[in-house]
């Protein structure tokens, strides 16, 4: 009999979360599962169903007591369909499906699955990410973040499971087309003889924002021709902060070496183009895939060493690597790939088909057990 899969997370539009459910539930189908995906809407649901996956739609992302009513349907949904596995994404989902779970006795009950996709504030509404079967991490980061704030946790739950990057999208030495090129041309007004560094990040004062333009602007002052590109989009929330970044642009005299681009759907594209990659987060993250999505078109990254990003360059790229937060180390290290640029590796360790088959292999651990 085929097994059957429920991921539960708050809603598919698009981020990391999001495209790493749909891969997953792909594969799933790909492999003769069934896979069902619970959440609010979202723009990923398309491509969600056109995989084969089923989908249901619930407010399970919602904070209100409203949710405790979802309990019934959820533990409805889990018997008619005769669940064998629930993978939970998020703290909300998560901790409705372990209380609709624990309402099910005997050879019904499910195992549950939690990944843990950041470093969540530590209490005990967070603790239930830890709660798993199988806890996956995302990184070596989170797992020790796990160990130290959660000791409780049986330490041979825990699952490093890397994200991974499609190489068929993400292909070594990928270059845009010349209509794209002919396009970028058109709406920037960026000299050809300048150094384009990228910096991929949302808005948000702990992506590094102003340490770039600290960093665009000591390099333009010891003679490297570098403009910065900032490719993000922005929370309505943030615009205040987007003006005091543009501010301080104007108050150093830089206007023409940044161009904000905002949110863009040929991420690859603009990174190809540039020169360099930046990766500058102020806190470690969770993961890398800035880093891992750069390097794996062969463009080179400098990143800050820690967190999710330090174990990407560690094994594909630690030329790259720079004290956190030093922006005069980090200056100094452009400064020298703008002189001689180290050449970037055609290996990828984090790669799509790896990540997929061990999420599998961690599915299959649970339910090889029962029979």
């Amino acid at each position: 009999m085929k097994k059957t899969i429920l991921q539960i997370l708050p809603n598919l539009d698009y981020g990391g979360v999001e495209r790493g459910t749909v891969e997953v539930a792909n594969e799933l189908i790909r492999r003769g599962f069934n896979s069902i995906v619970i959440s609010g809407p979202g723009r990923l649901i398309p491509k969600l169903q056109a995989g084969g996956s089923k989908h249901i739609e619930l407010p399970v992302g919602k904070k209100s007591l409203f949710s405790l009513k979802l309990l019934p349907v959820l533990q409805n949904i889990i018997k008619e369909n005769k669940i064998d596995i629930v993978h939970a994404r998020s703290r909300l989902p998560a901790w409705l499906s372990y209380i609709a779970l624990n309402k099910i006795k005997g050879e019904e009950k499910p195992y549950f699955v939690t990944t843990v996709h950041g470093p969540y504030s530590v209490n005990y509404y967070s603790k239930i990410m830890t709660k798993g079967d199988r806890v996956i991490a995302i990184s070596n980061y989170i797992k020790n973040y796990i160990i130290e704030n959660y000791p409780d946790t049986n330490i041979n739950n825990i699952n490093v499971i890397h994200r991974g990057v499609d190489k068929n999208n993400f292909q070594f030495g990928f270059q845009p087309t010349s209509q794209w090129l002919q396009e970028w041309e058109k709406s920037n007004n960026i000299p050809d003889n300048n150094f384009l560094v990228c910096l991929p990040a949302r808005i948000t004062r702990w992506k590094g924002q102003n340490d770039f333009i600290e960093i665009i602007t000591k390099l333009n002052k010891s003679g490297v021709k570098a403009h910065g590109l900032f490719v993000g989009g922005i929370d309505k929330k943030k615009e205040r902060y987007l003006n005091e970044l543009k501010n301080i642009i104007e108050n150093f005299g830089m206007s023409k070496n940044f161009t904000f681009l905002g949110h863009r759907d040929d991420i690859k594209e603009i990174m190809a183009k540039s020169d360099l990659v930046l990766s500058l987060a102020k806190i470690p993250e969770a993961f890398g895939r800035t880093a891992l999505e750069a390097l794996s078109i062969g463009v080179p990254v400098i990143a800050y060493d820690h967190g999710g990003a330090s174990e990407v360059l560690s094994e594909l790229f630690p030329e790259g690597k720079v004290i956190p937060l030093n922006i005069d180390s980090a200056v100094e290290l452009i400064s020298k790939f703008y002189t001689s640029t180290p050449k970037v590796k055609n290996i990828n360790s984090f790669s799509l088909d790896s990540m997929l088959e061990k999420t599998l292999q961690t599915y299959t651990s649970l339910y090889d057990k029962k029979e």
